[in-house]
C-alpha cells in the first residue's frame, strides 16, 4: 500500500489492482474502513469526532424521514455493500427502500442501495469525489450525497450513467440552503448536519 495522506487521518492504496471479495473477508476487523474498487484496495483509518458528528445529524434526519415512515431502511459505516464494480464498499451512510429490503442479508448488503451518502475527510477527497463517485455512477446508484465539510455544503448526484461513469445531474446545495432529494421523500437543512458539533476539527 502508498500512502495519500499523512495527517491524522489516514488513507491507503494497494499498488496492485488484483484484490476480491475473498481477500477482503480475510482483513482484520481491527477499525480501519477497508474497500476494494475496481481490484484496487483502499484503507482509512479511523474518522474524526466532527466527520461522525455529520453522519449523526444526517442519520437522526434520515431516520425521521425514512425509516420513521416505512419509507426504508438507514444504515451506516461500518458495512459491506457488494455491487459491480465495488467488491465491497462502506459508504458512511445508505438507505435501502422497503421494497427492496432483501438485499440485506448475512451480515451485508448485495445490491444497489437506493441512497449513498459520503462525509468527506481530508484524507479520502479524492477518493470520495473522483473514485466512488465513478464507481457509484458506473453501478447505477440512485442517488449520491457528498458533504463537504470545509465548505459546509453538500453535492447531490442523481441519474446515474453507467457507461459514461457520472451522474448527469449534480446540484450543489449551499451553506444556507435546504437539500430536497430528486428520488426520495427527504428534505434537509444543509445547516442542521453541521451546527452545534463539540468540536469541528476534521
Amino acid at each position: 500500500m502508498t500512502i495519500v495522506h499523512a495527517g491524522p487521518e489516514r488513507a491507503l492504496r494497494s499498488l496492485r489492482a488484483d484484490w476480491n471479495r475473498e481477500r477482503w473477508e480475510q482483513l482484520p476487523d481491527d477499525g480501519n474502513r477497508y474497500e476494494v474498487i475496481d481490484g484496487v484496495l483502499y484503507m482509512t483509518t479511523a474518522p474524526s469526532a466532527f466527520h461522525q458528528w455529520i453522519v449523526r445529524q444526517i442519520v437522526r434526519a434520515l431516520f425521521v424521514q425514512i425509516d420513521d415512515q416505512g419509507v426504508g431502511v438507514t444504515l451506516w459505516a461500518p458495512i459491506g455493500v457488494f455491487m459491480p464494480g465495488c467488491d465491497p464498499v462502506q459508504p458512511d451512510i445508505l438507505v435501502v427502500q422497503t421494497a427492496r429490503l432483501g438485499i440485506i442479508r448475512d451480515r451485508r448488503i448485495y445490491g444497489v442501495p437506493d441512497l449513498i451518502v459520503e462525509v468527506v475527510s481530508p484524507s479520502n477527497a479524492e477518493q470520495d469525489m473522483d473514485i466512488k463517485r465513478r464507481a457509484y455512477a458506473r453501478a447505477a446508484v440512485p442517488e449520491y450525497w457528498i458533504v463537504r465539510p470545509v465548505e459546509r455544503d453538500v453535492m447531490v448526484c442523481s441519474n446515474p450513467d453507467p457507461v459514461a461513469e457520472l451522474f448527469k445531474n449534480v446540484e450543489t446545495i449551499p451553506p444556507s440552503g435546504t437539500l430536497t432529494s430528486p428520488t426520495l421523500p427527504i428534505q434537509a437543512i444543509i445547516t442542521d448536519f453541521f451546527a452545534n458539533a463539540p468540536d469541528a476539527t476534521l
